[in-house]
């Protein structure tokens, strides 16, 4: 069996203890834990055990604090996805929605997400979809500018002919009280809410 890597000698297992006490890395109490272990003359098997890891583990552990110290213990936050655009190409798609579609040119008066698209492709040989466009460009302060909805059979000209209007003041009825009002016969009506007849 392979002898294992030696600790460095600049710490020791109550230091590692100590050191883990004041973490707030749980990742790394664990691990300092674990190489408190070893440094107290446990084996690399127990130091796995007090780990809650395997043998390789603790052999990455013991490479990392020998090189790092005891930060090289802290969990790292992972880099994340690799942007699609470079900073380049990224300016680029900025300055052309800046200046917009020039019809004769690029066929089309205002620029669509499908045409952005396109246009990445033929510029910068980029194949991105129109949902990661659209979120590019949000994150670059652009809002989606979406049209009104119409019905495919709507006539322009024939909506201002059927526009309502209201009439004017002079031509709405006067309000009738109910007293004196007169039925449709003519004969008899409604005075302080007693029928009267005024039949000849």
């Amino acid at each position: 069996m392979a002898k294992g890597i030696r600790l460095r000698k600049d710490f020791d297992a109550a230091g590692l203890r100590r050191l883990a006490r004041g973490s707030k890395d749980s990742g790394q109490a664990r691990r300092l834990l674990a190489l408190a272990e070893i440094y107290d003359g446990g084996s690399r098997s127990e130091a796995a055990a007090v780990g809650g890891v395997t043998l390789q583990s603790v052999r990455d552990w013991v490479l990392r604090f020998n090189r790092l110290g005891p930060k090289g213990l802290i969990d790292l936050k992972a880099p994340g996805p690799k942007p699609k655009l470079t900073e380049e190409q990224r300016q680029a798609l900025k300055e052309i929605v800046e200046r917009g579609p020039v019809p004769a040119v690029d066929e089309v008066v205002r620029w669509r997400l499908i045409d952005l698209v396109q246009w990445l492709s033929d510029e910068f040989g980029v194949s991105l979809d129109e949902t990661t466009v659209g979120r590019m460009l949000k994150a670059m302060g652009y809002r989606k500018l979406t049209a009104r909805p119409r019905h495919y059979a709507q006539n322009e000209f024939a909506v201002e002919a059927f526009k309502k209007t209201s009439p004017r003041k002079s031509q709405r009825s006067a309000p009738v009280s109910s007293r004196g009002r007169r039925s449709k016969s003519g004969s008899r009506c409604y005075e302080d809410g007693r029928r009267v007849d005024r039949s000849p």
